[in-house]
């Protein structure tokens, strides 16, 4: 993490933005398991489905029932209409099984058994296509009930039998009883299947319906049993034992089956009947009939055979009619019940879908006004909330100039219900609020003023001190005095480094500004001097990399600072390291000491702060060093983090952008120093020592210095000047470039030499930058004035001078010191830069 510009508020406000869906209480998880937790729209769409749940639980409930009974009558209207195809075979059964008896009897008698099959073939291919006329019928009823499916299981069973039996009867090799009781158990089976239908106890008058055509067919099949064996005894020529016995049991099952019919059926069936009874054909058969019975103890009649058959085969046509037409009774009646069944059901569920989907729509329009009032609502309070409450909040903290109202928008929901009223409560609640952010700001406002009017007035009383300990210090001669001069003058620069901490404190800007480039290493030992443990810093710059003139002050308090830190944390014997280096187009400094450290969770916290500057509370000035460093590296777009060492300490590690770095071998000419700033710095001795910097020869870049720690001495001794001075940032950066990185910088001693006195003698031609545009000289400032001041000593070698922080006082603070009294005296002087060096070309050191 590191610490870099503020991001516009359109950046802030789109990240937000993106963000805006993201719930307000982010610490808090939502369980799906408590209704509290439950969106609106979610507890409105309960509150809706539920009882549309249970409704449609119960309708389900009520249609279930009603389509299970459509659909029970409607296959029982199926059972009963199939009973025509059910008829039609037992009928066709009943011909070929009453025609084998006769057959059967005449082969007994030695009747011809070709003649026998040909007459018995029609019947059989007849009963065969009644069959398959069945099957085809009964295929919709695959899914019919259990019992209705075995029973015709049953028939087709019993059936396919009766067809196993046929190739008996023209042999007669079994007897009559083997062959026509498999005739009986197909008829009795079919007749079952005929009786299987079942409309339920709630529907008795369909159970009548089937009890009628049932005991009517029951009758026409004991019929067709007393012709089959009247017409076997017929073709015999005789009775059998056990005849007479089974004709009279066969009677009286007849009458018992008339009964039945006669009780369940309806008066047009009984008339029907009756109608049918009185026919003449079957006035023929009964008449017959009867002339078998037998009178007494006398034999019972034999019948002719053909007049037999053709009189009951009459009779069983009119009972085949009369049948059909019972069964038609009972199928229209089935059809006309199952049809109202179907009809109410779908006039049950119409009714009960309408009324679902009614108030559906009706709970959703509800619901829907509701939901979107609330969504509204949400919309306005998380856009408050994260969008327009933190923008508002951000501009009053980064206002500079009056304070404004911010205007609030009005509520989006207009509706005069709860929820409306709630959107009035809110937006007030944000009105209040943001007049508070206003009330706010402005008093912040005013207290930063205040802090700035009280740096700036500490500022000049700073400055007066840091001239009157020069003053003393040029004064003074005795080593351990001047010695206690040196600390009060770097505690007099510490104040000043604290009244600039205040100034970034209140947000205003240094008033320590450069119009022109100064070398990094220059900017190091500037930073380097601002510190009270200077002597243990050890420097290894990088090569020609040069800082843009704005960033210089605060780029040196930000590095003194770090040093600060780095310093009084470790162990006094211990040195801090400053490496820079290039990398790409920017250059980074670290940093390392080999100090206490820091945890890991500090680290993380330490480097929060360098990455998002903390606005100025208690917490800020309790560790104004961190605050301050993270403020000057957003301004400056400084990258700034804390590592651990690889040996304890830390590694404070700052990566300098490509727009804080000038190109090199770009230099300008200082503007004409101010009359006033002259006399000023002439009186302090500043011109002497000016002169004495850009008379030296740059000194090519070194090995990293070797620097004296505190508690031992640097390896050589360097003898103290007469009258030193101390080293101060402005000092450093008025040096010309090359002596920033001379070793000459970290020894508290003086020159190597007393400074060599002489006349004055001024140069024979005087020195110049050039000529102008119109062809005239072009003046150096104070090139004159360096040529007088220092005989010229042709033939040898100049001798060079070594100044320590100690020994470079307060160049630049005086200067300093001056443009301030003038802008406290609201003068309209023009500040001068820091650097005056030049050489004797004029050219810019």
């Amino acid at each position: 993490m590191a610490a870099g510009p503020d991001q516009a508020s359109g950046s802030v406000s789109n990240h937000r933005r993106r963000r805006f869906d993201v719930r307000v209480v982010p610490h808090r998880r939502r369980s799906p398991f408590r209704l509290r937790d439950w969106r609106m729209s979610t507890k409105l769409a309960t509150v809706l489905v539920v009882p549309s749940v249970a409704f449609l639980v119960l309708a389900s409930v009520q249609t279930s029932a009603l389509v299970g009974r459509t659909t029970e009558l409607n296959d029982f209207a199926r059972q009963v209409g199939i009973g025509r195809q059910i008829t039609a075979v037992v009928h066709h059964l009943q011909q070929e099984r009453d025609r084998s008896a006769g057959e059967l009897g005449e082969l007994r008698r030695g009747g011809d058994r070709q003649v026998a099959a040909s007459d018995l073939r029609p019947l059989q291919s007849a009963t065969d296509r009644a069959v398959d006329d069945l099957r085809r019928a009964a295929k919709p009823l695959a899914n019919a009930d259990a019992s209705w499916r075995v029973a015709y299981s049953d028939a087709l069973e019993a059936y396919d039998k009766v067809v196993d039996i046929r190739a008996a009867v023209p042999p007669a090799v079994l007897s009559n009883d083997t062959i026509l009781s498999n005739y009986h158990r197909a008829i009795d089976a079919l007749l079952d299947l005929l009786d299987e239908p079942t409309p339920g106890q709630e529907r008795p008058a369909l159970s009548d319906a089937v009890l009628r055509y049932v005991q009517l067919a029951r009758v026409k099949e004991l019929s067709s049993r007393i012709r089959a064996q009247l017409y076997a005894a017929s073709r015999a020529g005789r009775y059998g034992t056990d005849d007479r016995v089974l004709l009279s049991d066969l009677r009286a099952q007849q009458l018992t089956a008339l009964g039945a019919f006669r009780v369940a059926a309806t008066i047009d069936q009984i008339r029907r009947y009756d109608a049918a009874s009185v026919n003449p054909m079957f006035q023929v058969a009964t008449q017959l009939e009867e002339r078998s019975l037998p009178t007494g103890d006398a034999t019972p009649e034999v019948l002719p055979s053909e007049q037999w058959w053709s009189a009951s085969q009459q009779r069983q046509e009119l009972l085949r009619q009369l049948e059909a037409g019972v069964l038609d009774d009972a199928v229209r009646q089935a059809d006309d019940v199952s049809s109202s069944q179907l009809r109410d059901t779908l006039l049950v569920v119409g009714g009960i879908v309408t009324v679902l989907l009614a108030a559906l729509l009706i709970s959703l329009l509800v619901g829907r006004s509701v939901a979107r009032s609330m969504r509204l609502l949400r919309s306005q309070a998380l856009r408050i909330a994260q969008i327009e409450l933190p923008d508002a909040l951000d501009r009053l903290r980064t206002v500079n100039s009056g304070v404004t109202d911010i205007d609030v928008a009005p509520p989006v929901v207009r509706s005069l219900d709860e929820i409306g009223e709630l959107a009035e409560a809110f937006v007030a609640v944000h009105r209040s609020a943001v007049s508070v952010a206003v009330e706010q700001a402005r008093m912040r406002r005013n207290v930063n003023s205040m802090f700035v009017n009280l740096a700036r007035r500490s500022q000049v009383l700073v400055e007066r001190q840091l001239e009157l300990l020069d003053d003393l210090e040029r004064e003074e001669s005795d080593p351990d005095q001047l010695e206690n001069l040196f600390k009060l003058d770097h505690l007099a620069a510490r104040m000043r480094r604290n009244d600039e901490s205040l100034l970034v404190l209140a947000g205003s800007e240094s008033t320590r500004r450069r119009n022109r480039p100064v070398g990094l290493g220059s900017v190091l030992l500037a930073a380097a001097a601002e510190i009270e443990q200077y002597q243990r810093v050890r420097l290894e710059p990088a090569g020609d990399v040069n800082v843009v003139g704005h960033a210089v002050g605060e780029l040196v308090h930000m590095l003194a600072e770090l040093l600060e830190n780095a310093t009084a944390f470790s162990r006094p014997d211990t040195a801090v390291v400053v490496t820079a280096r290039v990398e790409a187009s920017a250059v980074q400094i670290d940093i390392a000491d080999n100090g206490l450290g820091m945890t890991q969770a500090a680290l993380a916290e330490a480097n929060a702060v360098l990455a998002s500057p903390p606005a100025a509370n208690v917490a800020a000035v309790e560790r104004m060093g961190l605050f301050v460093v993270s403020h000057l590296a957003a301004r400056l777009g400084v990258l700034v983090r804390l590592d651990g060492g690889q040996s304890g300490g830390l590694v404070a590690r700052l990566v300098l952008p490509a727009s804080l770095l000038a190109p090199a071998g770009t230099v300008e000419l200082d503007p004409p120093m101010p009359a006033r700033m002259l006399a000023a710095g002439a009186a302090r001795g500043i011109g002497a020592q000016r002169m004495a910097r850009a008379s030296r020869v740059a000194a090519p870049a070194a090995a990293p210095m070797e620097l004296p720690f505190a508690g031992r001495p640097p390896a050589a001794a360097v003898p103290r000047q007469a009258r030193p001075v101390p080293v101060r940032a402005e000092d450093v950066l008025a040096a010309p470039a090359g002596a920033a990185d001379s070793s000459g910088w970290w020894s508290r001693e003086g020159p190597a030499g007393p400074a060599v006195t002489g006349p004055a003698v001024p140069p024979a031609t005087p020195v110049t930058a050039g000529t102008n545009e119109r062809g005239l000289p072009v003046r150096v400032p104070m090139a004159q004035l360096s040529a007088v001041t220092r005989p010229a000593q042709p033939g040898s070698t100049p001798t060079r001078v070594d100044l320590d922080p100690a020994a470079v006082g307060g160049m630049l603070s005086r200067l300093y010191s001056g443009v301030r009294r003038a802008e406290a005296e609201d003068t309209t002087e023009i500040p001068v830069s820091s650097s005056w060096g030049h050489d004797e070309g004029g050219r810019r050191q």
